[in-house]
């Protein structure tokens, strides 16, 4: 079994609610401080075996490959095949910080896209123009219905009725 069955095995397994709710609440703190060290690192990319990165971050390898898991679209250098992944395996956590950022805020991790840390990393213009386009992003436009009796938008000078709305 890999890391990252053990990952989606562990996290399937919780019974209770309780059991739930302090699991997913301990991995967020530990998240966090992986996240706290990359982005007061993020001039040079943690790199190691993911036990090693696992152990300098304070989790144990199952967990950090969640974390990779869940942080799997913001790096720079493409996706990880977190299938692949053992205890030996090589990984650079090498991010696009602008994508990062969009991407906490489509996890809708409010506790990590407002930590004091992106300070150093993006600029304060930087990180609304981003979550801006983030909330464009989830605008729904409906497409303008064109009415019976309106003229037909293919130019003819008919109504759409009697043009290409003929056979709706």
């Amino acid at each position: 079994m890999s890391l990252y069955s053990d990952w989606k095995a562990r996290a399937e397994s919780l019974q209770s609610d309780a059991a739930y709710q302090q699991y997913w609440n301990t991995y967020f703190s530990q998240e966090t401080e992986v996240y706290k060290k990359v982005l007061q690192n993020h001039d040079k990319p943690l790199t190691g075996t993911v036990k090693a990165l696992a152990e300098q971050v304070g989790m144990d390898p199952v967990a950090f490959v969640g974390y990779l898991d869940g942080a799997n679209t913001s790096f720079a250098d493409g996706e990880k095949d977190l299938e692949a992944l053992t205890e030996d395996s090589e990984v650079t956590l090498n991010f696009d910080f602008e994508k990062l950022f969009f991407n906490m805020h489509e996890a809708k991790a409010e506790w990590l896209f407002n930590l004091p840390e992106w300070n150093d990393v993006l600029s304060q213009e930087k990180r609304h123009e981003i979550t801006k386009a983030y909330r464009a992003s989830k605008i729904f436009v409906a497409p303008v219905q064109v009415g019976r009796n309106d003229p037909c938008p293919c130019g003819s000078g008919k109504k759409y009725k009697n043009c290409c709305g003929k056979n709706k």
